[in-house]
C-alpha cells in the first residue's frame, strides 16, 4: 500500500508546498489517544507523539492532529517510531459544540468525504436529531447518506412511514435502511464505498455503529454491546475515534456517541441543511428579520399559506438562533483568551526588566 490508496489525492499533495518542513514525510493519523498517536505511511501504522513546538505553540487544540488528518513527520529507531512536525491543512472537517455550559468546538475527525449518518428503527428514531447530524456535516462539507438501522424491528409499512417522515420534512438526502441480524441491505451501504476514499460512522449510542463496522470488516474486530431494554438507549462500546482501512480499501472512521449534538457557527450547514427555509429567508423585507413577528417575513408567510411546515420552521428557528448565540460566546471567548496572553507577555516584559 503507498499514501495515495489511504487518500493523498492531488489536493493534499498542493497543500504539500505550503509545509515548512521539506525535510519530513506525509502520514495519516489512524487514531487519538491524549496527546499518543497511531500514524499510517501506507505501509505500517506505527506511533507517534507530537513535537514540543507544535504542542505549545498551537493555539487551540482543535488545531492539533485529529482522526484522519494529514501529518508531516520525521522518523526514528529504524522507523518503528515517529515525531509530527505539521498539520497539513483540511479538506473537510466535521466538528460539533463541546458538551455542557463550554461554549468551544469539538474536533470529531478531518478529511472525511461522507459520512453515514445511522438512526435506528426504535425509540432511537428522532428528526429532529438527525437534523442537527445533517447540519454538522454539510456544515465540514462532508456529503451526508441516512442509514436506518434494525429494520428488522419493524414491519416494511412503519419503515416505509419513517423514510416517509424523513423525506416530508424536506430532507433530500438520500435514505438506506438496513439489518445486521440479517445483514438486509448490507450491500447498498458497500456499494458506495470506494477504495482511498474516507467514510465516517455517526449516530447516538445503541443505533449499531460499531455492528455495523463489524459486519463491514467482515469480523467482530470491535466490542459491541446490547441496547437497554428500558429505553433503547445505547451503552458506550466505542471510546476512541479510530480510522479502520476495509479490504475493499475504503476507509472507516467509527466514532463514540453523541448525547449532545450543540450548533455552535454552522451558518453555512444549516443553509444546506435547510435550503427551502434558508432561500424564504433571503426574501424577508428585512435583512435583520428574526422571522418571528416581522411585516413582510417570508418564513411567517410560508409557514401560513402551508409552504413550509411547523416543525420545519421551528426546527430552522432554532438551530439558527442556537448557532449563532453560541458562535457570539465563542467569538467573546476568544477575545478574552487573546487579551490573557497579551497580557502574560506584557508581565514578562517588564519583569525582565
Amino acid at each position: 500500500m503507498d499514501i495515495n490508496k489511504l487518500g493523498f489525492n492531488d489536493w493534499f499533495k498542493e497543500k504539500q508546498k505550503e509545509l515548512q518542513r521539506v525535510d519530513c514525510s506525509p502520514a495519516r493519523v489512524t487514531a487519538v489517544d491524549r496527546e499518543s498517536y497511531l500514524i499510517h505511511n501506507g505501509s505500517v501504522e506505527i506511533r507517534a507523539e507530537l513535537s514540543g513546538n507544535l504542542l505549545y505553540n498551537t493555539a487551540s487544540i482543535n488545531d492539533l492532529p485529529a482522526v484522519g488528518d494529514w501529518v508531516n513527520v520525521q522518523y526514528y529507531d529504524d522507523g518503528t517510531f515517529a515525531i509530527i512536525h505539521e498539520l497539513f491543512p483540511r479538506k473537510s472537517l466535521l466538528q460539533r459544540k463541546t458538551s455542557g455550559r463550554d461554549v468551544d468546538y469539538q474536533v470529531i475527525a478531518a478529511n472525511i468525504d461522507i459520512a453515514f449518518i445511522l438512526q435506528s428503527c426504535d425509540e432511537n428514531f428522532n428528526i429532529h436529531r438527525l437534523e442537527r447530524y445533517l447540519v454538522m456535516v454539510n456544515d465540514g462539507q462532508v456529503k451526508p447518506v441516512i442509514i436506518l438501522t434494525k429494520k428488522d424491528l419493524v414491519s416494511e409499512d412503519d419503515l416505509a412511514l419513517m423514510i416517509s417522515n424523513i423525506q416530508n420534512t424536506g430532507i433530500l438526502n438520500s435514505v438506506y435502511a438496513i439489518s445486521t441480524r440479517s445483514e438486509a441491505g448490507l450491500d447498498s451501504v458497500t456499494a458506495l464505498m470506494n477504495a482511498g476514499k474516507t467514510y465516517c460512522l455517526l449516530g447516538s449510542s445503541g443505533v449499531g455503529k460499531t455492528t455495523l463496522l463489524n459486519c463491514l470488516l467482515g469480523s467482530g474486530s470491535f466490542e459491541t454491546q446490547d441496547v437497554r431494554a428500558f429505553d433503547s438507549k445505547g451503552r458506550h462500546t466505542t471510546t476512541r475515534r479510530q480510522l479502520t482501512i476495509l479490504e475493499s480499501g475504503a476507509m472507516l472512521v467509527d466514532t463514540p456517541g453523541m448525547r449532545e449534538l450543540g450548533a455552535i457557527g454552522m451558518s453555512d450547514g444549516i443553509s444546506q441543511s435547510f435550503s427551502d427555509a434558508a432561500n424564504l429567508a433571503l426574501e424577508c423585507k428585512f435583512t435583520n428579520c428574526t422571522h418571528t413577528t416581522e411585516t413582510g417575513c417570508a418564513l411567517v408567510a410560508a409557514l401560513e399559506d402551508g409552504r413550509l411546515s411547523r416543525e420545519r420552521y421551528e426546527s430552522f428557528l432554532k438551530l439558527s438562533t442556537e448557532s449563532n448565540f453560541h458562535e457570539m460566546s465563542y467569538l467573546e471567548k476568544r477575545q478574552k483568551d487573546r487579551d490573557f496572553g497579551k497580557y502574560i507577555k506584557t508581565m514578562k516584559k517588564s519583569m525582565k526588566k
